[in-house]
């Protein structure tokens, strides 16, 4: 069948913008499926408030996931240009590089990454704030974690992240959320060999044999065929395993179940989901507080959500590496919290499709808090411990009138396995070794890449925004 275009990327999120963006750049012809909308460039005027705003997350856009664990759990994920990276906290960090050179896959190490991480934080816009810039809450916390021996050090934008407190850097210029299109996709907006199709579905991919010929999508006008000479799916920890499946790649007795012709028997496809799990703790802000926040905010000075970052080690931490973030925030429902996340997850679950339909969302169970030795839940009521060592001090107690969850007196064991909420950093279900190879192909089949979170064989110790971006990179620079 004859291509349309030389390069067809499924998902115009984080990832798709930059590898799409990477790839016309370098003179490819690059059809862009995006299932949600595209606002355009940054100067078009069409894009919400909400998804530039970087001092609080949006609710819109979002794909409507929830965990299949009984607890209907949301699992936020941007359905828009841009991905999650329009959706987010804007938080930026690298992670340790244990992290990459245990991945021990060729040109993946650490200092293979390392001017992709650079040059992807200068893309991004990352900042730092001010002190003038950080609210009494964000403030307090930076000066009680001062005062409980932590370094106030900036060590988030390194591969040797130790124990530290600081403002968190942020890839937030002027307020706005810079994201992936802005960075990637709006330099290369006016090329002819750029194509955004937006509000369009991927379905699955199309197959002659064991090579991939294009995709089939569904979009306003019904369902369509797409060819081109590469297909590259970017669709998130979520959609692009979710495609495979649909296109008859994985778990082959799963997909004749569903009615589905296995193209390639590939059991990883859909395994080794995780994410940090995470938990919080709630407080009632003393009348204090909302003294210094109201004179704070009469300056006109924006009050964020988020700015205040902690980087620690609990006992569990092997050779010492930090393994916990802790850090104070206002949450979704705009109560006060400080939030606390394991780095470093054991527990795994797995990605099932309920049915053959692109429209009907896959079944999603993390399986948080699973690890048969307890490792998980040992480190997380450990980061709570120190969460309550934090509102204890005399930076942050005067301004926290009580703890409303899980309650002073409550079992943190017993309250964390309630209560254990994810860290919106999913990975690992088109994992390297078992469904792709160092260069983002999926192994057994031509034409046919992955390049997005889902690639990652074990989280980092990082929000995983940059580090996406960078597998995007990486994935990019082999296909160039």
């Amino acid at each position: 069948m004859r291509a349309n275009v030389d390069v067809i990327v499924a998902g115009g999120g984080t990832a798709g913008s930059v590898v799409a963006g990477r790839l016309v750049e370098a003179g490819a012809r690059v059809l862009l499926v995006e299932a949600g909308p595209d606002h355009g460039p940054r100067t078009s005027g069409r894009w919400p408030q909400e998804l530039l705003d970087a001092n609080t997350i949006p609710s819109s856009h979002d794909w409507g996931y929830v965990s299949d664990d009984g607890r209907a759990m949301p699992f936020e994920r941007a359905r828009v240009i841009g991905g999650c990276s329009a959706h987010n906290g804007c938080t930026i960090n690298w992670g340790h590089r244990a992290d990459y050179d245990g991945w021990a896959q060729p040109g993946w190490s650490a200092d293979d990454l390392l001017p992709l991480f650079e040059a992807a934080s200068g893309r991004m816009r990352v900042r730092r704030f001010a002190d003038d810039e950080l609210t009494p809450w964000h403030a307090a916390f930076i000066d009680a974690g001062v005062e409980l021996g932590l370094p106030r050090v900036d060590l988030l934008e390194t591969f040797d992240v130790a124990p530290s407190v600081c403002a968190e850097p942020s890839n937030s210029p002027d307020q706005i959320r810079w994201n992936a299109a802005f960075a990637y996709l709006d330099p290369v907006r006016d090329r002819p060999e750029l194509v955004v199709l937006a509000d369009t579905l991927v379905d699955h991919v199309l197959f002659e044999g064991d090579r991939a010929t294009g995709v089939r999508v569904v979009g306003a006008g019904g369902a369509a065929d797409l060819f081109a000479d590469l297909v590259v799916l970017a669709g998130g920890t979520y959609g692009s395993p979710s495609i495979l499946l649909r296109s008859g790649v994985g778990p082959a007795g799963e997909l004749r179940t569903l009615g589905i012709e296995p193209v390639a028997d590939l059991a990883g496809v859909g395994a080794n989901l995780h994410d940090h799990p995470a938990f919080e703790l709630f407080y009632a802000p003393s009348d204090e507080l909302d003294r210094r926040t109201a004179t704070f905010a009469s300056t006109g000075r924006p009050v964020p959500d988020e700015q205040g970052f902690a980087s620690v080690a609990s006992s569990q931490a092997a050779g010492g590496i930090v393994d916990l973030h802790i850090f104070p925030e206002v949450s979704l429902d705009r109560r006060l919290g400080i939030f606390v996340a394991c780095l470093t997850p054991r527990s795994r679950g797995r990605l099932r499709l309920r049915s053959a339909a692109p429209d009907d969302p896959p079944a999603l169970d993390h399986a948080y808090l699973s690890d048969p030795d307890g490792h998980d839940l040992a480190v997380l009521v450990e980061g709570a411990e120190m969460a309550r060592g934090f509102a204890a001090t005399g930076a942050l107690a005067p301004l926290l009138a009580s703890e409303l969850e899980p309650g002073i007196d409550s079992d943190l064991g017993s309250a964390i396995r309630r209560g254990v909420i994810h860290y919106w950093h999913p990975v690992g279900t088109c994992a390297m070794a078992a469904v792709i190879d160092e260069r983002g192909r999926v192994l057994g089949l031509d034409g046919l890449v992955v390049a997005d979170a889902s690639v990652m064989p074990q989280t980092v110790r990082a929000t995983t925004n940059l580090p996406t971006i960078v597998v995007a990179e990486a994935i990019a620079r082999t296909l160039r």
